[in-house]
């Protein structure tokens, strides 16, 4: 058995999801190639050929696979999953995207933002914002599965997979890029970081915010928030860490003034060491926290932003 795995790229770099897309199917295959859809990603390609355990990279390379629209790149997936017992791709927002069109084109079910491989066709996968874990298994011929990429190690580096390239298909008839407006930050991405200090509703405000920001630039950490404050408007929506937002699991998160609703710990819950400052001492969030600090975070984050 092999698995195709879609890279997931900004067509310059390589993203740390596709690695663990690759460890997963590892997992369920064994045999493993990636393919590489965009608009000059000669770059791409070469970084996906150098993940161990790649048998072969194709790049299939043209203008209109710039911006990954889902009408344009699913039908490219099917064309390529001919001889593949398994297509995999990081559940990113890309991901989720245009996975779904592959399983419909291809008559199959999707099997969704798996955390575990139990075998080549039973997965486990989180439920109920994460309370549960349902063990899936599936009989069709080929298995269209999403990854968690928190959840799975990072494939090391030393592979040297052959590359070929394969024809475009045709743009989408139904659907064009019109524009993008895009966050820039000099912090670090919020789902990869390995230190996330994330702020909610208790910061009161977006001035009180910076609080948060300057912690994280000492820290050299991403900056994430709970619903709470960005339906606030304190943050934009692409800070959110949650069920309805961005999954993490850095090596420290730090949530100020976050009570650690269902959702939000959903989003989170896997970090390897969980910090929680709050002047609730009944707050949920101390539960999961390996350590608490009960006090008002307006006097604790300038002591111990000055204090680093």
């Amino acid at each position: 058995m092999t698995a195709l795995v879609i890279a997931d790229h900004d067509n310059k770099t390589l993203s740390v999801a596709t690695h663990a897309a690759v460890t997963a199917a590892r997992a369920m295959a064994g045999d493993v190639d990636v393919l590489v859809i965009g608009h000059q990603v000669d770059g791409v390609a070469q970084a996906a050929a150098a993940i161990a355990g790649v048998g072969k990279v194709t790049k299939i390379d043209a203008a209109h696979y710039e911006h990954w629209l889902a009408e344009a790149i699913a039908p490219v997936v099917v064309a390529q999953a001919d001889g593949y017992s398994h297509i995999v791709a990081a559940a990113t927002t890309t991901g989720k995207d245009y996975m779904p069109c592959v399983a419909a084109k291809l008559d199959v079910q999707q099997i969704s933002d798996i955390v575990s491989v139990e075998s080549a066709d039973t997965f486990v996968r989180p439920i109920y914002a994460g309370n549960a874990l349902e063990t899936v298994q599936s009989s069709d011929s080929v298995k269209v599965v999403t990854v968690r990429a928190t959840a799975f190690d990072r494939a090391e580096e030393g592979g040297s997979a052959t590359v070929e390239e394969a024809a475009a298909g045709d743009a989408s008839a139904n659907s064009s890029f019109v524009s993008m407006q895009a966050t820039k930050s000099d912090r670090p991405e919020l789902t990869p970081a390995r230190i996330v200090i994330s702020g909610g509703r208790g910061l009161g405000s977006a001035e009180n915010f910076q609080l948060i920001e300057k912690l994280a630039d000492k820290l050299g950490a991403a900056v994430g928030a709970s619903r709470a404050a960005v339906d606030a408007g304190y943050v934009p929506n692409d800070y959110q860490v949650g069920q309805t937002g961005k999954v993490v699991a850095p090596d420290l998160y730090v949530a100020v003034g976050i009570s650690g609703a269902i959702q939000h710990l959903a989003g989170m819950k896997e970090s390897k060491v969980i910090v929680a400052i709050n002047k609730d001492e009944n707050a949920p969030i101390f539960e999961i926290a390996d350590y608490g600090l009960v006090a008002d975070l307006f006097e604790v984050l300038p002591k111990l932003e000055a204090s680093i």
